[in-house]
C-alpha cells in the first residue's frame, strides 16, 4: 500500500514542483528523519512494536481493533511495516538509532511468534492475556499435540477446523509474511549476529514451506506447525476451470483452500524471493517458483483469462465470505499480474511474462465507464457483480456496503508500462528514477508538515479505551503516514551520494 502510494507520486511524469534549491538540504532532511524515528521509537512503541493509529497525545491507540498499551499490531501498517521503514532510514542515515528501532521491532516479533510458525493479527504482552496464545518462546497455554500436526490429508481440510485458536498463523493482509520479511532484513543488517532473530526467521520460513500446497498456493491460515505438506492425493496439481454451475447465494462452506484474495499467495511468493536473496537457500527460490506456477495454472481459460479470489482443491472458483462470490476479480487479477512481473524480474523465468498480455487485453475490455474496474465479474458472462446492503448479488451499482471495495482503481497502464520495459530490457531493466526536483518537493512537504516533536499529526478518528470513536483535538498519528514520510526522506537522501553525519555514534546496543 505504501509503495503503491509512492509509485503514484513519483511516476506521474512531469509535475509542477519548486526548484531544487527550494528543497531541503541533506543535513535538514537527515535531521528531520532522525527526529521522526527517535519520536516514534521512544514515544509510540510498546515493547518495540506499533499499532495503526494513535491520538496525537498518545492517550489512545488502535489497530484494526482496540489496542491497549500492552498490545501491538502485526498486520500492516503495524510493527513489521514500521520496522522496515526504520531499516530504510538506517540505510539512508547509517545512524545506529534507526537500526536499534528496527531491531526492537524484530525482537517484538520474536516474542509474538506462535508455535505454528507465524503470527496472529496482534501480539499481547499482558501476562494474563498471553496465556490465551501458544507463543513459541513462552508457550503458557502449552504446545498443541505434535501428532495433530501431521494428520492427513492436512491442509485446509484440517486447518479450517481451528482446533487450536491460540495458535493460528494468519497469511491474509500480509500478516505473517511481512513479519518474516522484517526478521530477515534485520537479520541481514546485523550480520546474522542475533540467534533469536535468525531462528525466528528460519522457523517462520519453515512453516511457510510446510504450508505450501503441491500446486504452489497457500491458504488463509493454519493452526499447527505444518511438518508435512498437504497430501497431493487430496490436493492434486491441475489447471483451473469454470464450475458447471454456482450458487448465487452464499454457501457458507469456506472451501477455498487456495487463496489469492488479500494477496495471500502473492505475498508469500515475495517473501520466498526475499528469503532466497538473503539466505541463498535453493528451497526458497523453488517455493517462489511453485507459487508462480500456481498463478499460471489459475489463470482462467477464455473468455476471461484472469483470476478469481479463491479456488477449491479442484481448482475452481468458490465462495469465501458472504460478499466474495466465485467470480473473476478486477483487484486481485492486477495483484497477480504485478507478482508475475516481479517473478520475472527476480528469476529471469520468461514464462511469467507470457501470461500477461492476454490478461491485460481482457481486463482493458472490462474497464467500467468511469475508468475503474469492478471487484467481481460474473463467470463466463463478464457482467460486473455488486452486492446489496443485505449481501444479495445484484448487477446494479447502487447502495452497496461501504466496508468493502466493490469498485477498484485501475492500475493497468502502470502494469503495461512495466511489462513493456521488461520485454525490451530484460529482467534487470530498471524504471526511470524520479527527478531530483520531485524528490526535493516531496521532502520539503514532509519536513514542513512535521511538528516540533518529530511527529506528523493529521485530522482523524481513533477509538478510546471503551471502543467509542473520538476525534482528538490534536489530531491523530498514523503509522501509514509515518512509513510514507520516512520513505520520502530516505529516498531523497539516497538520491545523493554526499555523506550525512550521523547524530550519534557507536553500536546500536
Amino acid at each position: 500500500m505504501v509503495r503503491v502510494f509512492l509509485a503514484a507520486v513519483f511516476a506521474v511524469g512531469p509535475i509542477s514542483t519548486p526548484a531544487a534549491e527550494d528543497g531541503p538540504t541533506r543535513a535538514e532532511a537527515a535531521a528531520a528523519l532522525r527526529k521522526a524515528v527517535e519520536f516514534f521509537h521512544s514515544k509510540a512503541a510498546t515493547h518495540g512494536g506499533y499499532v495503526w493509529i494513535y491520538s496525537s497525545d498518545l492517550k489512545y491507540r488502535q489497530g484494526e481493533g482496540l489496542a491497549y498499551d500492552q498490545r501491538i499490531w502485526i498486520q500492516p501498517p503495524g510493527t513489521p511495516a514500521v520496522g522496515l521503514a526504520m531499516l530504510e532510514a538506517y540505510q539512508a542515515l547509517s545512524d545506529p538509532l534507526c537500526l536499534e528501532a528496527a531491531r526492537d521491532a524484530a525482537e517484538a516479533l520474536v516474542l509474538g511468534q506462535l508455535c505454528s510458525g507465524g503470527w496472529y493479527y496482534s501480539v499481547t504482552f499482558d501476562p494474563q492475556k498471553r496465556s490465551e496464545f501458544n507463543y513459541r518462546l513462552a508457550p503458557t497455554k502449552g504446545r498443541p499435540d505434535p501428532r495433530s500436526e501431521s494428520e492427513l490429508p492436512g491442509g485446509w481440510t484440517l486447518w479450517r477446523q481451528r482446533r487450536h485458536q491460540g495458535n493460528m498463523t494468519l497469511l491474509d493482509d500480509d500478516t505473517t509474511q511481512s513479519a518474516i520479511r522484517l526478521l530477515m532484513r534485520v537479520d541481514k543488517a546485523i550480520n546474522f549476529a542475533d540467534p533469536r532473530i535468525h531462528e525466528a526467521a528460519e522457523y517462520g520460513l519453515a512453516s511457510l514451506l510446510g504450508a505450501q500446497y503441491p500446486v504452489g498456493a497457500w491458504s488463509h491460515n493454519y493452526d499447527r506447525f505444518p511438518r508435512k505438506s498437504p497430501d497431493p492425493e487430496h490436493y492434486p496439481v491441475k489447471q483451473a476451470s469454470y464450475p458447471d454451475e454456482w450458487s448465487r447465494t452464499w454457501t457458507k462452506d469456506f472451501n477455498g483452500c487456495y487463496e489469492i484474495n488479500d494477496r495471500i499467495t502473492p505475498n508469500a511468493i515475495r517473501t520466498m524471493l526475499d528469503a532466497y536473496e538473503i539466505y541463498g537457500h535453493r528451497r526458497y527460490r523453488d517455493s517462489a517458483l511453485r507459487g508462480g506456477d500456481f498463478l499460471l495454472r489459475t489463470q482462467m481459460p477464455d473468455p476471461q483469462p484472469a483470476w478469481a479470489q479463491q479456488y477449491d482443491h479442484n481448482m475452481q472458483p468458490v465462495w469465501d465470505r458472504a460478499f466474495e462470490p466465485p467470480a473473476i476479480t478486477g483487484l486481485e487479477s492486477q495483484d497477480v499480474l504485478e507478482t508475475l512481473l516481479l517473478l520475472y524480474e527476480r528469476t529471469g523465468e520468461k514464462k511469467y511474462l507470457d501470461a500477461v498480455p492476454k490478461a491485460l487485453a481482457y481486463l482493458r475490455q472490462s474497464v467500467l465507464a468511469d475508468g475503474k474496474l469492478a471487484r467481481f465479474y460474473e463467470l463466463k458472462t463478464n457482467r460486473p457483480l455488486y452486492f446489496t446492503q443485505d449481501y444479495k448479488i445484484t448487477f446494479d451499482r447502487g447502495a452497496m456496503p461501504d466496508h468493502y471495495q466493490f469498485v477498484v482503481n485501475c492500475r493497468l497502464d502502470s502494469i503495461a508500462v512495466r511489462y513493456r520495459r521488461l520485454v525490451q530490457g530484460g529482467p534487470k531493466a530498471e524504471p526511470p528514477p524520479p527527478s531530483r526536483e520531485e524528490l526535493a518537493a516531496e521532502a520539503r512537504r514532509v519536513i514542513d508538515s512535521m511538528d516540533e516533536r518529530g511527529a506528523w499529526s493529521e485530522p482523524g478518528v481513533v477509538r478510546d479505551e471503551s471502543g467509542r470513536k473520538v476525534e482528538p483535538k490534536g489530531g491523530v498519528l498514523r503509522s501509514e503516514t509515518f512509513i510514507e514520510n520516512v520513505e520520502v526522506l530516505s529516498k531523497f537522501l539516497a538520491s545523493s551520494t554526499q555523506p550525512v553525519q550521523s547524530g550519534s555514534s557507536g553500536p546500536p546496543r
